[in-house]
């Protein structure tokens, strides 16, 4: 089966044509998560067109066209419902129409780190695994969770995706979702500087010295022997086993795969987190294993077939 899909990032968005657990061709394009998104769709289909017509591939070959974003979105309906922040003019944007306008296929809309579960699961580390919770680690924390082969979902939209705003200290900053000292808020990319620059010496850091302070700058500098960059290192590693901790008293899976851009570093990441939940998980069936995505960014990309099988077989079923 062939498929288009779309991957909305906060910095670029990602296009693809793919066929199964093959991207036969993608094409990245740079945007601001915080502008709109209605300009950005004639963009798209030029580029999707583009692909099609390079591979020679009709586009009734293809049997949808997938998106996934970082929202909250009712994948019943195909649309946006909450954005915090980015691409603010997508809820009011018909995107099943869009699709059937442009394409004519059906659509479907998928919360990103849901897709980036789906792609896992069907092409990459959680391949063969039916019980599992994805965690992404990049300038926020994404999470999602699968049971029976099927994303875990509710009638509540949030439902089993904010897995980056479990709540790691009571007490914590406050995050762009609103609480206090969730996940994503102690120890993500967004809060890595506020959480640096708070650090008892951090004056004398290395870290001080930049202009931007991002996790390959961490721990580069904590591997260096940084004082500053170790503790919060270490902090940060914390915080994330933690709440794997909380995540597999949540959804009890038999994996738990950590992807996103943190994870160059996933040699001292998964270590860390795979000694922390051995000791503090209450997990009576067995260990629960741990392990870094293989697809790295083009998880999301690879969700597309399993994101559009039920959205195909409903289209499919209703009588013309």
């Amino acid at each position: 089966m062939k498929a288009i899909s779309l991957d909305l990032g906060g910095s670029h968005v990602s296009l693809a044509v793919v066929e199964d657990t093959t991207i036969l061709m993608s094409q990245e394009i740079s945007v601001d998560a915080g502008g709109e998104l209605l300009p950005l769709l004639p963009i798209f289909k030029t580029i999707v067109y583009d692909m099609l017509a390079e591979l020679r591939i009709p586009v009734e070959d293809c049997i949808g066209v997938a998106m996934g974003c970082a929202a909250m979105v009712d994948r019943a309906t195909g649309r946006v419902l909450s954005t915090n922040g980015k691409f603010e003019d997508s809820p009011g944007i018909d995107l099943p129409a869009w699709s059937r306008e442009e394409f004519g296929l059906p659509f479907a809309l998928e919360n990103d780190a849901r897709m980036a579960l789906l792609g896992e699961w069907y092409a990459g580390a959680a391949k063969g695994s039916d019980d599992v919770v994805m965690i992404t680690l990049g300038t926020g924390i994404g999470g999602a969770a699968m049971a029976g082969g099927k994303v875990y979902r509710t009638k509540q939209v949030q439902g089993g995706c904010l897995g980056g705003h479990i709540p790691a200290l009571f007490t914590g900053r406050k995050c762009t979702c609103g609480g206090f000292g969730c996940m994503e808020a102690e120890a993500s990319g967004w809060a890595l500087p506020l959480i640096a620059r708070e650090w008892p010496g951090f004056e004398k850091s290395r870290l001080a010295t930049l202009d931007r302070i991002d996790f390959r700058a961490l721990f580069q500098f904590a591997r260096e022997g940084d004082p500053v960059a170790i503790g919060v290192r270490d902090r940060c590693l914390h915080v994330w086993a933690c709440g794997t901790v909380g995540l597999i008293h949540a959804y009890g899976p038999e994996l738990v795969v950590f992807g996103g851009g943190v994870m160059r570093s996933g040699d001292i990441i998964l270590p860390y987190i795979r000694d922390y939940a051995s000791k503090y998980s209450w997990i009576p069936s067995g260990p629960v294993r741990i392990l870094p995505a293989a697809l790295g960014n083009h998880a999301g990309l690879l969700g597309a077939i399993p994101s559009l099988t039920d959205v195909v077989s409903d289209a499919n079923a209703i009588p013309a």
